[in-house]
């Protein structure tokens, strides 16, 4: 690193140069979006001076503009705002870092032809690094609203690994961005692709987007509507403009799967523009993220990511909420436990449900897409939004026997559709993988009836399945947990768990005793058809998914011992009930207890024992 007291050059840090190459190997497929990302950060430059100026009319309110010029002898393309500028350390952080946890992991796991997908750069939003996909050099020359001229900055890279920043006096606030094009770029100094490209892809920016007149030296032209979008009539905005839109706001390069354009009047009179991404984030797990709706009050830019506005199981969304009540001066503080934001809130929650759910009806392929990103936090929405339990529940999808598929696409709607006559509940049962769960004991009786069961293995399935206790007016039923309860599905079959022969009944006590400890009893079953047994929790126990969430949170989980059933129509049970009281027995039934507990994917408590025993039987079979 080279210092002066007014010009350093600095090294980019470790995950930008692994984005700039990345950038220069066409990680974009579409080069030509780079002016959309800069207009896009000009914009917001715009939008942070002018709310700032309300509350510091020092920082003034120059004309906010946005200029795009261009040279075609030098080759340069030039973008200048009247934003609120930077600092010099605002400059090393911000165009020397990705400021994003996590960012660097993300980076570090790419490669091959996942590296060059296109659609990546959305999910970490950098937009100003998209200039290099075009020029060889860039030059940024900036100086902070408010801030002397002498205090303007200069900063400079060919995107090779390191930038220099030095000291320089700028007459006006602001930034202005060249780009030196590269031998094969030089095409983009160009007026008419350029204004084509400003009313292509930044015709909804709210600022005055201005180009030269032709031949003129001072007079401009306004290129885009300069309009803010979400202030237009429904009926007069295009598919493609909603798109566009959206890849401005949430710096995005793939469209949006729907969208929902709501003016909302009366008691509280706002306007949202909700979009439901085509791709999750990187960071969609990290609780800490930033994540919200960008917040306008009277069209006056606030708040960049505003979470009160939307409940958690909904951070994927992006949009805009436009409210005419709030004051100009709201903060984040303002906002928490305020009763008028968890109206709009709840409002703003119920029109997203709705859109997901008309995106659900009018096209299934667009919506699994949907869900097959996002599927598992909306699943949070079960537990964490009681009011709209019912709407997030239609929403939800699962892989069940009647597909035997693990795609996850069948709705609680289409298994009540096809529910058995008689049938009282949603049965489901709940496993680690999907083929664990397809292949549970559990389900044998009911697969043997007839039976559709839901195949539950997210980990937040479970947890999930606790709060959903009913759907449609049908409760949901685990097959693992309690009393099957078949009712009119079975008539005559469902009866007492333990009733039988009397010498079942005697077996069950046998059991009992060398299973002391291990389990709560031992009763045949209606719930078998193939297996020998089976572990069955009691209807309050904690289940073996919860169960270890509980513990890798460091949580203490009560001690819950299961029951053991039995199916005295098997072969290895009609066996184990002709053997006498000895070494023989006690190794079956603790081997027959030992792999319903592998069954249901427990881990055993003594393998190395259970191994012998396997053994001592193999060795031993002629003699059982």
């Amino acid at each position: 690193m080279v210092t002066s007291p007014e010009r350093e050059t600095l090294g980019f840090k470790a995950e930008v140069s692994q984005l700039l190459k990345m950038m220069i190997h066409s990680l974009y497929s579409n080069r030509e979006i780079f002016l959309r990302e800069l207009i896009s950060n000009a914009s917001d430059a715009c939008d942070k001076r002018r709310f700032l100026a309300l509350a510091d009319p020092s920082l003034g309110l120059d004309p906010m503009t946005i200029d795009v010029e261009f040279d075609p002898a030098a080759a340069t393309v030039t973008i200048t705002d009247h934003g609120i500028g930077m600092t010099r350390e605002e400059v090393i952080s911000q165009l020397g870092t990705i400021a994003k946890s996590g960012t660097a992991e993300f980076l570090a796991g790419l490669s091959g032809d996942q590296a060059k997908d296109a659609q990546l750069i959305g999910q970490f939003g950098v937009g100003f690094y998209s200039a290099f996909i075009v020029a060889e050099r860039v030059e940024v020359h900036t100086r902070r609203a408010g801030a002397p001229p002498e205090a303007g900055v200069a900063w400079e890279s060919k995107g090779e690994g390191d930038f220099t920043v030095e000291t320089e006096t700028l007459a006006e606030p602001g930034t202005r961005i060249v780009l030196h094009l590269r031998e094969d770029a030089k095409d983009f100094a160009d007026a008419w692709r350029l204004r084509g490209l400003v009313r292509r892809y930044s015709d909804h920016i709210a600022f005055p987007v201005r180009m030269r007149k032709e031949g003129a030296t001072h007079d401009w032209d306004t290129v885009n509507a300069a309009t803010a979008l979400w202030t237009r009539s429904r009926g007069d905005i295009t598919d493609d403009e909603y798109a566009e839109f959206y890849k401005h706001i949430a710096h995005d390069s793939e469209a949006p799967l729907a969208h929902a354009h709501n003016r909302v009047e009366g008691k509280r009179e706002y306007t949202m523009l909700l979009y439901v991404p085509a791709r999750a984030p990187f960071d969609l797990w990290n609780r800490d993220a930033p994540r919200g709706l960008k917040l306008y009050v009277k069209r006056v830019f606030i708040l960049d990511d505003a979470e009160q506005f939307l409940p958690h199981y909904l951070r994927f969304l992006k949009g805009v909420v436009d409210s005419s009540d709030l004051p100009l001066n709201v903060s984040r503080e303002l906002l928490q436990d305020d009763p008028e934001i968890e109206a709009m809130r709840s409002g703003i929650a119920r029109r997203a449900l709705d859109m997901l759910g008309k995106l659900a009806e009018s096209d299934v392929e667009k919506y699994q897409r949907c869900w097959s990103e996002f599927g598992q936090v909306l699943k949070e929405g079960v537990a964490e939004d009681a009011a709209n339990r019912e709407r997030v529940a239609r929403l939800l999808r699962f892989a069940t026997t009647h597909t035997d598929r693990e795609t996850q696409d069948q709705s609680l709607a289409d298994y009540v559709g096809r529910m058995r006559p008689g049938q009282k509940h949603i049965y489901y049962v709940a496993a680690e993988t999907w083929n664990a769960a397809r292949q549970s004991p559990h389900l044998e009786r009911l697969k043997k009836l007839g039976v559709e069961v839901v195949l539950l293995y997210d980990r937040i399935d479970e947890w999930m399945a606790g709060y959903l206790a009913e759907f449609d007016g049908k409760t949901l039923k685990d097959a693992a947990r309690g009393d099957l309860d078949l009712g009119d599905l079975a008539p005559g079959e469902a009866g007492a768990p333990a009733g039988g022969s009397e010498a079942v009944l005697a077996l069950c006590g046998r059991l009992r005793e060398v299973l002391s400890g291990k389990v709560d009893g031992v009763r045949t079953t209606e719930r078998l058809a193939e297996s020998a047994v089976c572990l069955v929790r009691g209807e309050q126990d904690v289940g073996a998914q919860m169960r270890k969430i509980l513990e890798a949170a460091g949580q203490k989980v009560p001690a819950a011992r299961p029951a053991l059933e039995i199916n005295p129509e098997h072969p290895l049970i009609k066996k184990l009930g002709s053997l006498p009281d000895g070494e023989g027995f006690r190794d079956l039934a603790l081997t027959l207890f030992d792999q319903a507990t592998l069954a249901e994917g427990g881990v055993l408590a003594d393998p190395a024992d259970y191994c012998r025993r396997v053994n001592r039987l193999l060795l031993g079979e002629a003699t059982l």
